[in-house]
């Protein structure tokens, strides 16, 4: 009787602390997040290699006082860089929340990153890294939004998201402006300390010579990055893939 009560109080224990954390105040979004500038290569094949990104991206930095300048000096292609106050990066799951199925989705604009189009030669499209800032995800629950920040994603100690490519496929030969076209996008998707190789499929719209719109899509098993959903009463069951969407409008000349 009296091992059982011990274990019991330390297992009262246990999820009193557990709670105290999952509920506690995460530390605030350092600002706006600044992705690599991205580096034209101007003999680029339709395939790109880690090692060559490797000498032309910097690491994701966390604040930003300038905005990202791209350097297109001898490069056909322009350079179109991502527009926080209009884009969007998120995270769609499937939860039974007290018996309803419910689609949970979490959000942020602040958001960074850059690509480079020659309308005369898609196939020479360039991805840079795509920079997210976990901090600033929120969904329609302050109770989840701190269980995300400091359970899930550990936002205390990572507080950037990031997507390197390494390799894009499915390039048309020729594109039309306000035409969209659909292609492939490897990289490496880091959550927290876990990198993990990801295919996004993207829609890119070239809407005119100074803006692009468009939406790039995967789908990632979470348990993959060791992510752990922590217990909560009210949630009676969590799908085992999250989607995530990058829905951007980039700007050129920015």
């Amino acid at each position: 009787m009296k091992k059982f009560t011990t274990l019991l109080l330390l297992t009262m224990t246990t999820f009193l602390l557990m709670g105290c954390f999952v509920l506690q105040e995460p530390e605030e979004s350092t600002g706006a997040v600044i992705a690599p500038t991205l580096v034209v290569e101007t003999n680029t094949e339709d395939d790109m290699s880690s090692s060559e990104n490797s000498d032309t991206i910097a690491e994701p930095t966390a604040v930003v006082e300038e905005p990202v300048q791209s350097d297109e000096t001898g490069a056909a292609a322009t350079v179109y860089t991502i527009d926080a106050t209009q884009s969007e990066a998120r995270f769609i799951i499937e939860e039974v929340l007290r018996g309803a199925d419910t689609t949970v989705v979490g959000a942020t604009s602040n958001v960074a990153g850059q690509l480079a189009l020659d309308i005369t030669d898609p196939a020479s499209t360039q991805v840079g890294t795509i920079v997210v800032n976990a901090r600033d995800i929120a969904t329609d629950s302050s109770a989840r939004n701190r269980a995300i920040s400091n359970a899930i994603l550990q936002t205390n100690e990572y507080e950037l998201i990031s997507f390197t490519p390494t390799a894009i496929t499915g390039l048309p030969e020729s594109v039309t402006a306000g035409e969209s076209y659909t292609f492939q996008i490897v990289g490496e998707l880091t959550i927290t300390d876990q990198t993990r190789e990801v295919t996004f499929d993207a829609t890119v719209t070239p809407v005119s010579a100074t803006e692009l719109t468009g939406l790039a899509s995967a789908e990632i098993l979470y348990a993959d990055y060791n992510l752990e959903i922590p217990f909560s009463q009210s949630v009676d069951a969590v799908e085992d893939t999250v989607i995530l969407e990058l829905e951007f409008v980039a700007l050129a000349g920015s």
